[in-house]
Order: C-alpha cells, then structure tokens, then sequence
C-alpha cells in the first residue's frame, strides 16, 4: 500500500480523464505514462489508480446517468441524499421556491427554483431520468405531460394506484396515447419497506440502480407510496 499526501494549490490539470502528477519521480513524465494516457484517450478505457514511475495517476469519475428530481419535499429530500454520493449520477433538483430546498444541499447536486417547474421540462435532455415528487397533483400532471411530449429515458411518479389512475385518464384526454402514457411509473418504490420518507427514497434508489444495470422499472412488485 502506498500513502499519497498532498496539499493543493490548484486543480490538477486532466488529460484524458485522468490526473497525473509527480510523486517522487522524474520531473518530466515517463514515457510508460504518455503511453498509459494515449491508451486511455484512444480506447476510453481509465486506468486505476496507481503510482507509476513515481507518478500518481487517478481515474477522473464522469456521471453517465442524468437525473432531474421534481420536487424537494420529504421524500426528494430523502432521495438526494440516497443518490448525491453517487459519481456516476448528476442530479438536477427543481421546487418552486428556495425555501422549499435544505439549508445545506449536497456538493455536486444542482438546485433550480421556477414557480411553474413544468417550464424547465424543456431543458432537460431527452436522454434524462425523471423522478417526480412535488406537494401538487397539478404540478405533478402537468410534468407528466410536458415530459410524455418532450420524450425522456425513464420517468417515475410518486402515488398511489388511484392517483395513476386519474392520472392516466386525464393524460388521455390530453392527447397521449396508453403506451406513451404506461412509460411513466407509477407508483414507485417498494411498499414492503414502509411509507416512511427514507424508505421511500430507499426503495426508488435500489430500483434506479438496478434499473441502470438490468432495465428494471423505478418499483417493485405491489403498490406504492
């Protein structure tokens, strides 16, 4: 095992998605780790972390899955602080008004305030994760439809089986037809964990990551909260 301790100045320069710095080595960089770099901006390919030829050389972790968070009550609270940690996820978290996000909101996660969030729809890429979460079944139909004509990847919705149904009828009648409209899930999270907010957000997070790495739905078997 080796122990690097450093003091920064200013941000590592990164080049191919990875960091490199002299440790102990040579002041100008081995040729071992040019070779190591052009592999890793060639192939794509990041390198572990390592000290070579006394040059410390770290990975540089990128998120690959958006996720915009529509709402900052207790449960999106919840699932913030669940997911924030997580280097391959960058959140996008959106209320209606400032005072409606913590005092303190997770390095990385970034907050937006619209009085009518369904306006931001447009803004998030199609390739974007939804999960809506807000106090208002107004804000939340409203989302489902800007989304259902915006397109997205994957979309969930907190709910009861008969707040989806109202929900299904309406959108209906806006225009959107049933195998647009069963994209959205609905309910979401694992009923046999509880109705608790961190269960909540326990159970639509397990479901996220499994469904990144299976294609899982944002549920599981039975009804949610």
């Amino acid at each position: 095992m080796a122990l690097v301790f450093e003091v920064f100045v200013a941000l590592p320069e990164v080049q191919a998605d990875v960091v490199v710095r002299r440790v102990s080595g040579p002041e100008e960089m081995p040729l071992a780790l040019r070779r190591l770099i052009a592999r890793a901006r060639d192939s794509g390919l990041l390198p572990g972390a390592q000290v070579l030829s006394g040059w410390l050389v770290e990975p540089v972790a990128r998120p690959r899955r958006v996720l915009w968070i529509w709402g900052a009550g207790h449960v999106g609270r919840a699932l913030v602080g669940v997911l924030a940690p997580l280097p391959d996820i960058a959140i996008t978290w959106v209320d209606t008004a400032p005072g409606r996000f913590p005092e303190a909101v997770p390095c990385g996660v970034a907050c937006r305030v619209a009085r009518d969030p369904a306006r931001l729809v447009d803004e998030a890429p199609v390739s974007a994760e939804h999960l809506i979460l807000t106090y208002s079944h107004a804000i939340d139909l409203e989302l489902c439809h800007r989304l259902l004509l915006r397109g997205f990847a994957r979309a969930g919705l907190i709910g009861s089986a008969s707040k989806w149904a109202r929900f299904r009828s309406r959108l209906a009648q806006l225009g959107h037809s049933s195998e647009a409209v069963a994209r959205i899930v609905c309910p979401i999270g694992n009923p046999g964990l509880g109705k608790h907010p961190q269960a909540i957000a326990l159970g639509v997070a397990t479901a996220l990551l499994q469904q990144g790495q299976e294609k899982m739905p944002l549920r599981a078997q039975g009804d949610g909260a």
